[in-house]
């Protein structure tokens, strides 16, 4: 386990029956988490300065309950990266703290490279990884199908003070964009992929993790340098092992000199324990 134990804006407070009481800058939100099924130890409901809490429906999606005046959006910051906050459908705010532990790992091995390094991001979401490469001095090709969540990674990279650094927005079906990029004979010195668990494309292509992640890390060693420096995959599939990542990694690198390595990452609480949040695979290039 990897714990994101370096926030100074960011908490998780309480954790119990399915939610995490976290506090972001200085609004307090309640949001649903599957991974907790212990009891609570305070009535997060009740907690003093709750901002905001979001319910489940059980006809699906959900809802945010306010108490409070919260703004529609605001930020924070990690280290010297700053990120726009906004609650979205489906329990969201457009970052994913956890992936501190990562941006870490990214940004110490881009600046000991002693090379120009070129990172493909893929299932980009709102763009914490891409602000970390960039602001570690790599250029950055960003690709998500989703328009709104590139704009707003668009946005990150502004407020965090690289809006000159070399970095490509693409809106486009992550496979797709790699296909064409082979074709172009492209390459790249890392790739980061955060693929969902299941989606469906524009044409309503079903895309199921277990079924699709073998062949896209496949398919993406053929855009990557001869000297790839990281190709880094997170996943938030329950029941997934960090070992199964590390497999296919393994398999996939196995023309390449490096290592892999799994584990999984999380968010430390005030009750002293850790909240775990996912898995991440990685092969390092030698």
């Amino acid at each position: 386990m990897r714990a994101a134990d370096k926030w100074r804006d960011y908490t998780v407070i309480a954790t119990g029956d399915g939610y995490k009481l976290e506090r972001w800058g200085k609004v307090v939100l309640l949001r649903p988490d599957p991974q907790v099924i212990w009891k609570p130890t305070i009535d997060m409901s009740a907690y003093k300065g709750l901002d905001a809490k979001y319910t489940r429906s059980e006809s699906g999606g959900g809802k945010w309950q306010y108490f409070g005046k919260v703004p529609d959006e605001w930020t924070i910051s990690y280290d010297d990266l700053t990120f726009k906050i906004k609650p979205m459908g489906f329990k969201h705010t457009g970052l994913f703290p956890e992936q501190a532990v990562n941006w870490d790992i990214m940004r110490g091995l881009i600046k000991n490279a002693g090379r120009p390094i070129s990172v493909l991001n893929l299932f980009a979401y709102t763009g914490g990884a891409t602000v970390a490469c960039l602001n570690a001095g790599a250029s950055v090709c960003h690709v998500d199908a989703a328009k709104g969540m590139v704009e707003r990674a668009g946005e990150n990279v502004r407020l965090s003070g690289l809006s000159d650094k070399p970095v490509r927005f693409i809106v486009d079906d992550c496979k797709k964009f790699v296909q064409r990029e082979i074709r172009r004979g492209r390459k790249y010195d890392a790739i980061i992929m955060d693929p969902p668990s299941y989606g469906r494309g524009p044409n309503g292509e079903m895309w199921k993790l277990e079924n699709e992640l073998c062949d896209l890390v496949d398919l993406c060693t053929q855009v990557l340098s001869e000297r790839p420096l990281f190709f880094l995959i997170n996943s938030y599939t329950t029941g997934l092992q960090p070992q199964v990542l590390k497999n296919v990694l393994t398999l996939a690198m196995k023309n390449y000199d490096g290592e892999t390595e799994a584990y999984e990452v999380g968010l430390p609480t005030e009750e002293g324990i850790i909240l775990p949040c996912g898995a991440s695979g990685l092969f390092i290039g030698k």
